[in-house]
């Protein structure tokens, strides 16, 4: 029997959560409303669509169940999180050029969008699987969400945007999806983990775990943006290129919608694998007397393989995608974001609330990659990109902005999202950690996703959204080789 290419959902609540006002183990408010001031490493979120995530989790209960025992304690839950992520029910002020955007919080009338729907004919096991599904399944999973910050209009009034939206989705007797919306302006993967720690650990809590007095002591956030150096200028220049590219888009209708034909998949590379791909290279670097690649982490080793399968599914599809064409010298891309906590010149608090994030971007010719050494070509290239961020991420960041445009959406180059070092597979809020999490903004940047695996450590899940043909290129040059590198 085919499977359903829609969701249908019916809308149980609609609400808004607002920060905890009573707490008192939280920092009281400065004032009623306070101004957080973006930085120059937030400044280029703003060309970003928000940030989607969806966290499956099996739960064999009836929907009843679930808004009479769970419902109430994770708004609680979240109520109370917001208390000490406040800025996360704040709002994006953009105001008329060439003022700064900022993020305002007003602790008595901030909120966040809440809603709650029950599934009425979707599949959760076929959802929160690794095979091929309609890309299109996962969009009603979603909270709205302003999609581009770039569309909004340019008005001589300033404009507040929301930053954060959710919605949870019962699939009844089978299981619960927290979909969540927000912008990358406000926060990193890491200051968002943190916020989602915070938030799971209040609600297991609730429901009879002792975990959240040693969670929410390693995850309260620091505000202190001061930390953060603009010892390059690189401010104005962002600021720049940024109201030039709202100039230009503002009267643009954001583009919604996907491709049609689009599936989405996900792929794991085991460390068993990254082992073999790993003594693969080693030893064609033996056999032509060259050098080893500088460096061979779980994730140059898995970015250089999945580049390289890509490259290879392309060229399959007539050397390119869309009417995008690409020859054997042409440069080909493969951009990534860098953690910045450990790599800034200036210290920078493990739980700083923001950005902290540089690029890179590694380059190789499309020849290079399709020949006999492609994944050799590949990782040695992102392994000496990680090694020049790891001496200056800040090198040459005058140039994030036109580089980062060169890959968003593009269907040649990739980019990549996510970092396996997060963990969000740990986010358990008392009904069990996720069957499965998906990143379903890739469907509009063309990134891959990357998470750590949810069953065998040091393994890490690649997500990917294709249009049919490509995607099950892309599957064949990923399994052929695996076995490739078995023989």
């Amino acid at each position: 029997m085919a499977k359903p290419s829609t969701v249908k959902l019916k809308v149980v609540e609609r609400c808004h959560v607002s920060p905890q006002p009573t707490s008192s183990s939280a920092p009281p408010p400065t004032s009623e409303c306070d101004e957080l001031p973006l930085t120059f490493l937030d400044i280029p979120w703003l060309f970003f669509p928000p940030s989607q995530l969806l966290f499956l989790y099996e739960f064999n209960y009836p929907t009843s169940h679930f808004t009479t025992t769970i419902l109430p304690n994770l708004k609680h839950a979240l109520s109370l999180a917001l208390h000490y992520f406040y800025p996360f029910a704040g709002t994006l002020h953009l105001p008329p050029q060439p003022t700064k955007p900022k993020i305002l919080c007003n602790r008595l009338r901030d909120s966040v969008c809440f809603t709650v729907a029950e599934s009425v004919d979707a599949d959760f096991l076929h959802l929160s699987s690794d095979s091929h599904r309609d890309a299109a399944l996962f969009h009603p999973l979603l909270p709205q969400l302003d999609y581009s910050l770039l569309t909004s209009p340019v008005t001589t009034k300033p404009n507040q945007l929301p930053l954060l939206a959710i919605q949870v989705t019962v699939f009844p007797n089978s299981g619960i999806c927290i979909g969540l919306s927000y912008h990358h302006v406000l926060a990193d993967a890491r200051t968002f983990n943190n916020f989602l720690k915070t938030w799971a650990a209040f609600s297991s809590t609730s429901l009879g775990g002792d975990s959240y007095l040693s969670t929410i002591k390693s995850t309260l956030p620091s505000y202190d943006r001061r930390v953060i150096v603009d010892a390059h200028g690189l401010e104005s220049i962002f600021l720049e290129e940024w109201w030039k590219k709202k100039r230009a888009r503002s009267s643009r209708k954001a583009a919604n919608d996907v491709a049609i034909n689009m599936v989405r998949a996900t792929f794991v590379v085991y460390p068993r694998d990254m082992e073999m791909i790993k003594s693969w290279i080693l030893a064609q670097c033996e056999k032509k007397n060259e050098a080893h690649p500088v460096h061979l982490s779980p994730y140059v080793l898995t970015c250089a393989f999945i580049w390289v399968c890509l490259v290879k599914a392309q060229e399959q599809a007539g050397g390119g995608v869309n009417g995008s064409f690409c020859f054997g010298e042409d440069p080909n891309y493969f951009g990534f974001i860098a953690g910045g906590i450990t790599r800034m010149c200036f210290p920078v608090p493990p739980t700083y609330l923001g950005n902290c994030v540089g690029f890179g971007r590694s380059t190789a010719t499309r020849k290079e990659l399709m020949g006999e050494d492609g994944i050799v070509i590949a990782a040695r290239a992102i392994g000496s990109t990680i090694k020049r961020l790891d001496k200056d991420v800040l090198g040459e960041a005058e140039r994030w902005i036109p580089e980062w445009e060169v890959l968003i959406g593009s269907d040649i180059h990739m980019m990549a999202s996510g970092s396996p070092k997060v963990d969000l597979y740990g986010r358990d809020f008392g009904w069990g950690r996720p069957k499965k999490i998906e990143e379903v903004a890739i469907d509009r940047t063309r990134a891959v996703s990357l998470t750590e695996t949810r069953h065998v450590k040091g393994g890490i899940e690649v997500g990917l959204v294709l249009e049919k043909p490509l995607m099950e290129a892309f599957t064949s040059f990923f399994n052929g080789g695996l076995r490739t590198l078995l023989s």
